[in-house]
């Protein structure tokens, strides 16, 4: 794929030439990278300015505010490559999916990546039924997933093992709730225009998987 090697912000010409998995390609060869310390050569001073007159990322992420995961860097992007959305757990809600829409439908975004990762911190906090202010419906949002994941084992927050198959149901099961809730994305990723996936990412090991 040519355009894998593309550095620095997409043009509307190159970004519309890309297909949904060209794009989860970029991805995964920029984490790859990242793994590895081999970045790519950026100037990002020069791509802030080539981007004021317009934008055209080829894909919108749905990912924690965990400071760990930034996916500019885990991904190895720059700026212009991709519309981002956090918010603790990855919880999808009203906003996220109108910038979603607003992302695909209208500025022409080929992907929808709902990222999680392993031991986060709202996914703990929905298993130990954490109530705290606004955050106690934010957690709410993750409780399905706790009820969801089938396990043997201590199904406790200090279980890691648990917290991580939590955070797979999660966004498996937001993945679904975009399809459930957006007509518009729903059609678009019929009609092959976008694809929709769920992804983890592991702070240990730097690695982006698809589930």
């Amino acid at each position: 794929m040519t355009d894998s090697t593309q550095i620095g912000p997409l043009t509307k010409e190159v970004r519309d030439r890309l297909s949904p998995d060209d794009v989860i390609a970029l991805m995964l060869e920029g984490n790859a990278r990242f793994r590895t310390g081999s970045h790519a050569s950026r100037d990002l001073l020069t791509e802030q300015r080539a981007t004021v007159d317009g934008q055209h990322p080829a894909a919108i992420s749905l990912s924690c505010i965990d400071s760990r995961t930034p996916v500019e860097i885990i991904c190895d992007l720059g700026i212009g490559d991709t519309f981002n959305a956090r918010i603790a757990g990855a919880v999808v809600g009203d906003d996220v999916l109108g910038s979603m829409e607003y992302a695909c439908a209208v500025a022409g975004a080929k992907l929808v990546v709902v990222l999680g990762h392993t031991a986060c911190g709202a996914v703990q906090g929905a298993i130990d039924d954490v109530v705290l202010g606004n955050l106690t419906g934010l957690l709410s949002s993750i409780k399905g997933a706790v009820q969801a994941t089938s396990y043997d084992g201590d199904r406790t927050s200090s279980n890691r093992e648990f917290v991580d198959l939590v955070a797979h149901t999660h966004v498996a099961r937001s993945v679904t709730l975009i399809r459930e809730r957006s007509r518009v994305l729903r059609k678009m990723e019929q009609d092959g225009q976008i694809k929709i996936v769920a992804a983890m990412y592991d702070i240990e090991t730097a690695h982006i998987v698809l589930l």
